[in-house]
């Protein structure tokens, strides 16, 4: 496949903004899953871990750690099963986990459900992608992407003003029946409209074997490689900044009341970054994009820390920080969608196992750095701000390492 138009598998397919919108649903999932909990962390804190109430941030970092894992698992069973049955029976054990978890007694159990339900949140996260490299490929594949999580940050968005509305009425326990409808509503969608995109002739036998030698073609890979790395990196600082973020605002610039409309806002900001990588990224190309984000990213946490250090702006630091932050999410508009078509792209013949194989490999990886970089929150946003430094720092230096295997246009 070189064009958009190849790659159909069945007689039938949704039209390109049908298939679009069902795409960012799927991936919204999982940015509905941890935004609308955000406002919730500190009335989870004092109900369940009054003692040690900075552990309510782990209830976002267990969902991811979750997601991680169940999606080195999903891609393989997608190959074996097709696409469909995945998320279905995925979004089915979702809504069970986010049930449990809305009847969790204690923090711990709190937690073992988030894990579950992140596991579970898993197959509609890998197999969207694997959807969509299903019926496109190179930069029109990263076009997709990018038009898909334009329409999914609309999620972050609305979703922890939602949140707070929920948790007003009716406590933080109501959250997770949200979460419910939310996936009802988006495996009905898929059921009823998406045709199956892998024909049985093309599935793959569930082998350990065909797992170890998919990983191993993919390490082997420098491209692969190199996308993985950078895309750890890249969703370390996501993640990071979503575990922080609320206790910053709460407990260092006292705006906790207003959090859901700050986090907002950023969102809605950070969201013209979709637009405006679909648009530049056939012209310029994926690689120049990244790089340029990564470089204003370093100057700008590096400043970032300078501020906080110096005390320079005063009260008006909040704003500093409001700004940075949708510095953070607008660099993972312009670089996660096209640090996923890049390692994807040599991959096409195991489309679904490498999905599973980088998001796994990605997103433990990041929640490895992110963990520590929340706990270690100090009341000021200065661990942040130096975690994000560097970590953009390595991001941009193995990306000047990444080559294609086509005429080296990226």
């Amino acid at each position: 496949m070189t064009d958009s138009t190849a790659g159909s598998v069945g007689p039938k397919r949704l039209a390109t903004p049908e298939f679009i919108a069902l795409t960012a649903m799927l991936m919204a999932s999982i940015a509905f899953s941890i935004d609308a909990m955000l406002p919730a962390l500190p009335q989870i804190g004092a109900d369940l871990s009054p003692e040690a109430p900075n552990l309510a941030q782990l209830v976002v970092t267990s969902f991811v750690l979750g997601m991680g894992l169940g999606t080195l698992f999903t891609g393989p069973l997608s190959d074996r099963f097709g696409r469909k049955p995945v998320v279905i029976g995925g979004s089915v054990l979702y809504c069970l986990a986010a049930f449990a978890a809305y009847l969790a007694p204690t923090l711990e159990a709190l937690l073992t459900a988030r894990l579950v339900q992140g596991l579970a949140a898993a197959a509609p996260r890998v197999v969207a992608l694997a959807l969509v490299r299903d019926l496109y490929s190179g930069r029109h594949m990263a076009r997709i992407v990018s038009f898909s999580m334009m329409i999914f940050s609309v999620i972050p968005a609305l979703a922890p003003s939602l949140g707070k509305v929920i948790i007003e009425l009716s406590g933080w326990r109501s959250v997770f029946l949200a979460l419910i409808v939310f996936s009802l509503i988006s495996i009905t969608w898929l059921g009823l409209r998406q045709p199956e995109t892998l024909a049985p002739e093309n599935r793959r036998p569930l082998q350990f074997a065909t797992l170890w030698a998919a990983l191993k073609e993919m390490a082997a890979h420098p491209t692969v490689r190199l996308s993985i790395a950078v895309q750890t990196l890249a969703f370390g600082m996501l993640f990071a900044t979503l575990s922080s973020t609320q206790q910053i605002f709460d407990l260092t610039y006292g705006q906790g009341d207003s959090f859901h409309l700050w986090f907002g806002g950023i969102a809605v900001l950070a969201a013209s970054a979709s637009v405006i990588n679909a648009h530049l990224v056939v012209r310029l190309g994926m690689r120049a994009i990244i790089k340029a984000m990564f470089t204003v990213q370093i100057g700008l946490s590096a400043l970032m820390v300078l501020a906080v250090w110096s005390g320079v702006f005063g009260a008006g630091e909040l704003y500093v920080y409001a700004l940075w932050n949708v510095s953070v999410f607008f660099q993972a508009g312009l670089t996660l969608g096209n640090l996923n078509a890049l390692g994807m792209e040599p991959m096409g013949h195991i489309a679904g196992m490498a999905a599973s194989i980088m998001a796994s490999v990605g997103t433990v990886g990041a929640v490895i750095i992110a963990v520590p970089v929340g706990l270690a929150f100090d009341g000021t946003p200065l661990p942040l701000a130096i975690a994000i430094c560097i970590c953009a720092s390595l991001a941009l230096w193995l990306t000047t390492m990444i080559r294609r295997d086509t005429d080296g246009a990226a």
